[in-house]
């Protein structure tokens, strides 16, 4: 967990899985091998009246129920999958969420390594395996449904193929409790397993795994 108040940058870095801020406001850094950023959660706003406060007038502490709701996505998509990356702790980046309230960068995150591949299976089984001993499974993402029209479209009528916002919310969760942990495992890409997120809509699965130490 880092907490990064208003105004310099925050610089997450994957090397050894200790996650680090850096109160600087630019900093070349060198790319370290087989560790990315995965961030777990951000928020951009005041949910107490202690951090970043010092030299702060109380007036501009008080509102403890302010949140960017965009935070999360928006540092998501700049971070994850990267060694390292800069967010800025202002309003130009996040909005404003509270006019006239102090507000502050607060990101969980931790260093993963770098997946082996994404792969996307339909109507059929997807069969993950590692292939050296000590070795398990961890899913990164899972996701059932339709997020462009070109993934799994072939021979597809255009209507079966034009809704893109179609998910099944417990894929991924679904996804990691068959295989977190294993060896090997195997999922049906079906609804029979997930649900029908969208009916009407040709559907695939798109896991993103790789394979780590058992301990």
């Amino acid at each position: 967990m880092c907490v990064l108040c208003f105004s310099p940058y925050g610089v997450l870095r994957g090397p050894n899985c200790r996650p680090q801020l850096r109160y600087v406001s630019n900093q070349t850094l060198k790319r370290y091998s087989g560790k990315v950023i995965r961030i777990h959660r951000a928020d951009y706003g005041r949910s107490d009246r202690t951090t970043c406060s010092q030299g702060r007038p109380s007036e501009q502490l008080q509102n403890v129920n302010c949140a960017a709701s965009t935070t999360n996505d928006h540092v998501a998509q700049m971070c994850n999958g990267k060694s390292h990356c800069s967010v800025t702790a202002s309003n130009s980046v996040f909005g404003d969420p509270c006019g006239g309230t102090y507000k502050y960068l607060q990101v969980s995150y931790s260093c993963e390594p770098i997946p082996i591949g994404t792969h996307v299976y339909l109507n059929e089984h997807l069969t993950m395996r590692t292939f050296y001993s000590g070795k398990v499974i961890r899913i990164h993402r899972a996701d059932y449904g339709r997020a462009d029209r070109t993934i799994c479209s072939q021979g597809r009528p255009s209507e079966q193929v034009q809704n893109v916002n179609c998910a099944a919310s417990t894929a991924n969760d679904l996804v990691a409790q068959m295989c977190d942990g294993k060896s090997h495992c195997s999922v049906s890409a079906s609804n029979s397993v997930f649900g029908d997120p969208c009916y009407g809509t040709y559907k695939y699965l798109q896991v993103s795994y790789s394979c780590e130490s058992q301990w």
